[in-house]
């Protein structure tokens, strides 16, 4: 069992994103999701098998990171039957599945290496990377990820199911070209899912980008009409500090000697 003070350093670390430590350990693992999701597209393209069997290789080295991360992040949780069920203890839990199902068909485990990108979202998430005065970027950075991520993931499922029987969806380019499209409801029909699979796939893909994307929308809005009242208010508060002691006027600009209206020589009022 871990000593109680490095489980907690652990802990910390694990989630932290303000400390040099904590910014390096996270960004390593964010590189690691890419690289995998770099190696599932480039898989699915015609390349030599010395380089498929080097992205294999990768690809188990990164699993094999993933899995310690996981059971270390077990390891140093206070509570580990509710870090079990949590969300992005799922995520990590879909993420390394196919450490454990090796022996199990191979075109399942192939679906579950496409859910890798979600792991981002606890990176994406973390308010500790933007500062309180780009909340507006944050959210508007949320919402292109979780865009990227529907379409990433949806376009690996579709591939993967379609690809052996469906000579329309010849690379992952193929599938990410038939998921935009359809997310966009332009649809042009010249790629098309044949199997009943790729069809509930899809249904699924346009079901979750109405489900999530107009909520984080919304949010975004609320924050750009809250600042915008803010910042009214904030205006209004400054032009107060003068007033005019020969009309009464009291909006004036923050930095005006004499009165718009009628000229007279300003006093400067706390505000």
């Amino acid at each position: 069992m871990l000593n109680q003070k490095i489980s907690q350093k652990i802990s910390f670390y694990l989630d932290d994103l303000v400390t040099p430590i904590g910014k390096l350990i996270n960004i390593a693992i964010a590189v690691l999701v890419l690289a995998s999701a770099v190696s599932f597209v480039a898989q699915t393209y015609d390349i030599s098998e010395v380089t498929r069997h080097r992205l294999n290789l990768l690809d188990d080295c990164i699993l094999a990171i993933f899995v310690l991360e996981y059971f270390l992040r077990l390891l140093v949780a206070e509570q580990k039957f509710k870090h079990l069920f949590s969300f992005y203890a799922l995520i990590d839990l879909v993420a390394i599945l196919p450490f454990f199902l090796g022996a199990v068909d191979v075109a399942f485990i192939r679906l579950l290496r496409w859910f890798r990108i979600l792991r981002l979202i606890r990176l994406v998430e973390s308010q500790s990377l933007f500062k309180p005065k780009t909340e507006d970027i944050a959210i508007l950075f949320r919402i292109i990820f979780t865009l990227f991520a529907i379409v990433f993931v949806f376009s690996g499922l579709v591939y993967q199911i379609e690809h052996p029987n469906n000579p329309k969806f010849h690379n992952f380019l193929d599938a990410f070209y038939f998921s935009i499209f359809t997310m966009t409801t332009v649809g042009y029909s010249d790629v098309m899912p044949q199997s009943d699979a790729g069809k509930l796939t899809t249904v699924l893909m346009v079901l979750t980008g109405v489900a999530l994307i107009p909520v984080q929308l919304g949010e975004l809005f609320k924050r750009l009409i809250k600042t915008a009242n803010q910042s009214s208010e904030q205006n209004h508060k400054t032009m107060q500090k003068s007033v005019c002691s020969g009309c009464g006027l009291s909006l004036h600009d923050p930095d005006a000697k004499f009165c718009k209206i009628c000229g007279t020589s300003l006093e400067v009022t706390n505000p």
